[in-house]
């Protein structure tokens, strides 16, 4: 590429970033939980378009720009983890309960073992209590390590759907446990 090309390219996307740069900023922002978020996507947006070869073959930059801008947000939804039960449980670091370290610790004292058993029987009688869907999505999540796309992908369903499903498994099982839990305490 001549210099001159170079920098007629780079002026091009200048004029780009500033014709569309609020506009695409505002409809990120609408988009994702945090100005952090949106700038993160937004400096995605312009490097994805710096790496186009040929800006001229792209017949309407507007249309690019907003479909490239909404692939990220999508990307941006699918890497985010949704809570795990462990973090809603959570009531400050000092009163943090970890489901997972008594379900799966090693039990020394026959105390440990009956411990272990009883709240594995709370689990699975509070996860009776949940609509079959919200409870499909708990277990292949949480106890068969089943990714939210790999659901969606099984089932044909939306993968916001699942996480949505789970997150109502997540709230019915915080309450249900909490009360568990707080005997376990005395």
């Amino acid at each position: 590429m001549s210099m001159q090309m170079a920098e007629q390219r780079e002026r091009r996307i200048s004029t780009v970033v500033n014709e569309y740069g609020n506009r695409l900023f505002r409809f990120i922002r609408g988009r994702v939980p945090s100005n952090a978020d949106a700038e993160d996507i937004l400096q995605e947006v312009w490097y994805q378009l710096s790496r186009v070869i040929e800006m001229d073959s792209i017949e309407q930059i507007s249309g690019w720009l907003f479909r490239v801008a909404r692939n990220r947000i999508t990307d941006n939804y699918r890497k985010q983890t949704p809570a795990l039960l462990e973090d809603e449980f959570s009531g400050g670091e000092d009163n943090r309960f970890d489901f997972r370290e008594i379900l799966m610790a090693e039990s020394i004292l026959p105390e440990e073992e009956d411990l272990k058993e009883l709240f594995w029987e709370e689990l699975f009688r509070a996860l009776d209590e949940l609509p079959e869907n919200q409870r499909n999505a708990f277990v292949w999540n949480e106890l068969e390590d089943e990714t939210f796309q790999e659901m969606a992908d099984r089932t044909g369903e939306n993968i916001k759907t699942w996480i949505s499903r789970k997150r109502y498994a997540v709230q019915h099982l915080r309450k249900r446990m909490e009360i568990v839990y707080k005997e376990f305490l005395n």
